[in-house]
């Protein structure tokens, strides 16, 4: 039985989110799995995946084959580095603890660069939002100076016709 590591589809239409299962490679996509290993959400950004590490090695060293996206997922998350750091101590290339130091350095990397890009879109999203209201206080400004600019000469004319006025009454009176 050829084992898999793929993605099982949920969620709306334009909105999908997985689960990534561990299934016999003959079962459709949706349908029976072996097990449940985390889940993969693309709709955010960056994209949220949550999987049970030590579940995934597991299954990934007793030789369970991933699909394409999940193998990009898998290296996204580490397991794919620390099965590769696991066969250079099974070969006897470096030590465990070696593997170890290599693997959390990787790790630290990795987070600092998810961090780093998570901050960067937050504080774009914080000059958009500012860019946004600058730009509706100075349209709200141009047009309160039009409605004032308009309403003006209005009020000139009507202290005109009343000094006309007033004007005419004492040249009368």
């Amino acid at each position: 039985m050829a084992v898999k590591i793929r993605l099982q589809r949920h969620g709306k239409k334009d909105s999908a989110f997985f689960h990534v299962v561990v299934a016999d490679g003959r079962a459709p996509r949706d349908g029976k799995f072996i097990e449940k290993l985390g889940v993969y959400n693309p709709n955010t950004n960056p994209a949220t995946i949550d999987i049970n590490f030590d579940s995934t090695l597991n299954w990934i060293l007793k030789g369970a084959q991933p699909t394409d996206t999940c193998r990009a997922i898998l290296s996204y998350k580490g397991i794919m580095m620390k099965k590769h750091l696991l066969g250079g101590v099974k070969k006897g290339a470096l030590t465990e603890a070696q593997a170890e130091q290599k693997f959390n350095k990787w790790v630290a990397d990795k987070e600092g660069k998810v961090s780093g890009k998570k901050d960067r879109l937050s504080s774009e999203a914080k000059k958009s939002a500012d860019d946004r209201f600058k730009a509706e206080t100075a349209a709200k400004k141009a047009k309160a100076a039009k409605i004032a600019a308009k309403s003006t000469p209005a009020l000139e004319n009507t202290e005109s016709a009343e000094n006309t006025e007033n004007t005419n009454n004492e040249n009368n009176g």
